[in-house]
């Protein structure tokens, strides 16, 4: 897209009134390829572009967005947003990101676009490679499926501060779900990957065999006693343990007073051995980018520094609202103002692979999939439905199914122990995290 329509845009508000603005553009395009038992199932291409503008009025201020850029269009979207915009509440807080906060070019390369675009036939074969391995797995009577996919994706801003930044990014993946079965029932399970480059992609023949493995080590599945017991979550399922002290730490919840973390700011929240980093800037990473949503300059930070948590996630807005200073975090959608959001989170490993971690456990419960988490925000009680093995003697026993464990995230955080077994799989990676002694409901 022309960058002078948002340059247009942007004084075309300032023009008509409005004190400040911002102008932004995403375009997308997918394709994405499934198949079934070796045949074509699905395929489905997609192209959208989309326009958001956002307008102050002194203390207001207003979002609007579409998908049309014509000269028509975006009159009508810029007369909406100034209509808005004077009908709209007093914000105290809002507004643009100060201008010395703002990221200056140029950009860091951070290796995020491929420009190379498959074909539908190249991801129908990775799809079927990945299925076909799947079911050549002993114990494998069923397929979900297989797919391969692609899109790429920009984001152009201007705003009438000066800032224009722009990012591109592709990425590519490969998925497989596998169906296994016997006297006493079916399991599934599934493996993928996505990258921003091709090239890093595991063969699908690899995804395909994890996914029949996966499914096959579930069967006879059993209930267990409720109990207390030393819980692992493996590696691809730990993060979900980390999320809730994103929103806990993140500006807003902050700032309403609505979260169990609202005390802690530099104090020990975990254990000494973890350290938890967000990386805007890690090449090829998949939650990467060179500034962030209001175009405020991005860095490296360790939000949990060996247990201390040392920071909020703030926007412009909840800094204000905190007498602080944005951290470079916000994130948001063309159709209304910035929150707060991670890019590359990660909690650094430790010195105990897997099997270190269920020798120094002797017993317990290995976590692999979790369903309906539950949390009180302001008090931080959790609970979550998981799945995976038990395990004796520093060795899987069993898989179990139907449980639940549970805790409070203050306590469980500070018993956290980190792995050494750690991949990057997405924007939230993790090793597999130890802890020791939680309350578990099973029948």
């Amino acid at each position: 897209m022309d960058k002078n329509l948002l340059h247009d845009l942007v004084r075309g508000a300032l023009k008509a009134g409005a004190d400040a603005a911002e102008a932004v553009v995403g375009e997308r395009q997918s394709l994405s390829v499934g198949v079934r038992l070796g045949e074509l199932e699905e395929v489905e291409r997609e192209e959208a572009r989309d326009l958001g503008l956002r307008v102050f009025i002194g203390q207001r201020q207003a979002t609007v967005s579409g998908s049309d850029i014509s000269k028509e269009a975006r009159d009508k979207l810029l007369d909406r947003a100034m209509n808005m915009a004077r009908l709209a509440p007093e914000e105290p807080y809002t507004g643009l990101a100060p201008k010395e906060l703002l990221a200056k070019g140029p950009f860091p390369d951070l290796q995020l676009y491929d420009p190379s675009e498959p074909t539908p036939e190249t991801l129908e074969a990775q799809a079927l490679a990945a299925e076909d391995a799947a079911r050549a797995v002993k114990g494998v009577t069923n397929s979900d499926g297989g797919s391969g996919a692609w899109s790429t994706a920009q984001y152009f801003m201007v705003t009438s501060d000066g800032f224009v930044g722009r990012h591109q990014a592709s990425s590519f993946s490969v998925y497989a779900s596998a169906i296994a079965g016997d006297d006493n029932g079916m399991e599934r399970g599934g493996d993928g990957r996505s990258t921003r480059w091709q090239s890093d992609l595991p063969s699908p023949a690899a995804i395909g065999a994890e996914a029949g493995k996966r499914a096959v080590q579930r069967l006879g599945a059993r209930k267990i006693d409720s109990q207390t017991a030393a819980v692992i979550f493996e590696d691809r399922v730990a993060g979900s343990l980390i999320s809730p002290l994103i929103g806990a730490i993140a500006g807003p919840a902050i700032a309403r007073g609505a979260s169990f973390l609202k005390t802690k700011l530099g104090q020990q929240v975990f254990g000494p051995g973890i350290t938890l980093l967000d990386e805007p800037h890690r090449v090829r990473g998949l939650g990467s980018q060179p500034f962030d949503d209001e175009g405020v300059a991005n860095r490296d930070t360790a939000i949990i520094d060996k247990g201390v948590l040392t920071t909020w996630l703030l926007n412009s807005a909840s800094a204000r609202q905190l007498g602080l200073q944005s951290t470079g975090h916000a994130s948001r959608g063309l159709a209304g103002p910035p929150g707060v959001g991670t890019t590359n989170l990660t909690v650094q490993p430790g010195e105990r692979d897997l099997a270190g971690l269920m020798a120094d456990a002797g017993k317990g419960l290995l976590v692999t999939s979790l369903f309906g988490p539950s949390l009180n925000g302001n008090t931080g009680d959790w609970s979550i439905g998981v799945s995976g093995f038990w395990f004796e003697n520093g060795e899987l026993a069993y898989p179990v199914a139907e449980i639940t464990v549970a805790g409070n995230l203050i306590d469980v955080y500070g018993r956290v122990i980190a792995g050494s077994d750690l991949e990057y799989r997405g924007s939230r990676n993790s090793p597999s995290l130890l802890v020791d002694g939680l309350p578990i409901a099973g029948r």
